[in-house]
């Protein structure tokens, strides 16, 4: 009653979590990285370690079934919890999916939502192996828990990033924030007029609504890597931006990070939707989420090697000193610091 009154919104994501990892906790010898990265690490034996990671989805918070199709849902929430096995160099094994639904949906609705979940349970070769499904009284709650394995040596964390490392990315960025975007925008002309029945013409969007919708985790980068016999200093998956990821690297890995505006790769679909917004596209591939791209750093002999084989990729900056801060150098030339962000 003597403590000061702190809404978690004053603290944010980040300090939430770290006020309630401040207490001493039980700890077992199998565990070689607890909370602090994209998945947990355990020890199964002298070379194979095990992955765990959970992911929860709240109807109104991470989705609108508004428009939202059922078996999109179902396929996303799949490739974005196991995003983060592949975030840790890893291959996904399987997933347990709770869901917490209220009496008013359909059997229909929930038989769609798994057959996007065993749509992506295939395309990934990954095993639903089980899960809880219990009443809620508001709306839809599903928790995906994702389990996989990686080779002990191969593991990569957010904290192994050095000093020199180039920044690199896969794909493109902003599009799924585009997406969502236009989503919304139909939702509320939707909603002015009334129309139960209209149905709005995505065809010109479909690229940036797909990615919005129904991203696919890089399961390509991890093979290509794994093949040529490549190990990153770090990895983190893209689900609440450039900015936000490259930052968790940089603390993690106690450095700094400068950025270049013009190598950050956005696509032109993605451009012509913030143009029609009137929007920032940068802002959309900097800040915006649920790109499910992997941002990973190598060393720069790594880079000239990998190019070669895996194309896919960008390099968007390199790691600098924590004293340098976190920077961005812009297309003109200019040079801005999101050291208040981070």
């Amino acid at each position: 009653m003597d403590q000061e009154f702190k809404s978690i919104q004053s603290v944010g994501r980040e300090g939430l979590i770290k006020q309630i990892t401040a207490y001493d906790s039980h700890t077992n010898q199998s565990t070689i990285k607890g909370i602090g990265d994209d998945a947990a690490v355990l020890k199964i034996d002298g070379k194979t370690h095990s992955l765990i990671t959970s992911d929860t989805f709240v109807e109104g918070v991470h989705f609108d079934i508004t428009y939202t199709p059922l078996h999109h849902l179902g396929y996303k929430i799949v490739s974005t919890a196991i995003s983060d096995i592949y975030a840790m160099n890893g291959n996904p094994t399987s997933v347990l999916i709770n869901i917490a639904v209220p009496n008013r949906q359909s059997t229909q609705m929930i038989d769609d939502l798994y057959k996007g979940i065993y749509s992506a349970g295939f395309d990934y070769e990954v095993e639903v192996v089980g899960g809880d499904i219990t009443a809620n009284h508001s709306n839809m709650v599903i928790t995906v828990t994702a389990y996989g394995e990686v080779d002990g040596k191969s593991v990569t964390y957010r904290s192994g990033a050095k000093q020199g490392d180039a920044i690199c990315v896969t794909g493109d960025l902003g599009a799924a924030i585009a997406g969502l975007r236009i989503l919304m925008r139909e939702k509320k002309f939707w909603e002015e007029h009334g129309n139960e029945g209209a149905q709005p013409d995505l065809s010109e969007y479909e690229f940036v609504v797909k990615r919005q919708l129904v991203p696919a985790a890089r399961n390509n980068l991890i093979e290509a890597l794994k093949e040529h016999g490549i190990v990153p200093s770090s990895m983190i998956d893209v689900t609440q931006g450039l900015v936000h990821e490259v930052s968790q690297i940089a603390a993690a890995s106690d450095l700094g990070a400068y950025l270049y505006q013009a190598a950050i790769p956005v696509a032109v679909e993605t451009r012509h939707v913030a143009d029609e917004m009137e929007e920032d596209v940068d802002r959309y591939a900097l800040f915006g989420g649920e790109d499910l791209e992997i941002v990973f750093t190598l060393p720069e002999k790594e880079v000239e090697k990998f190019v070669e084989q895996f194309k896919d990729f960008s390099v968007v900056g390199r790691m600098v000193p924590k004293e340098d801060g976190m920077k961005m150098q812009t297309a003109e030339g200019d040079v801005i610091s999101f050291d208040d962000l981070s």
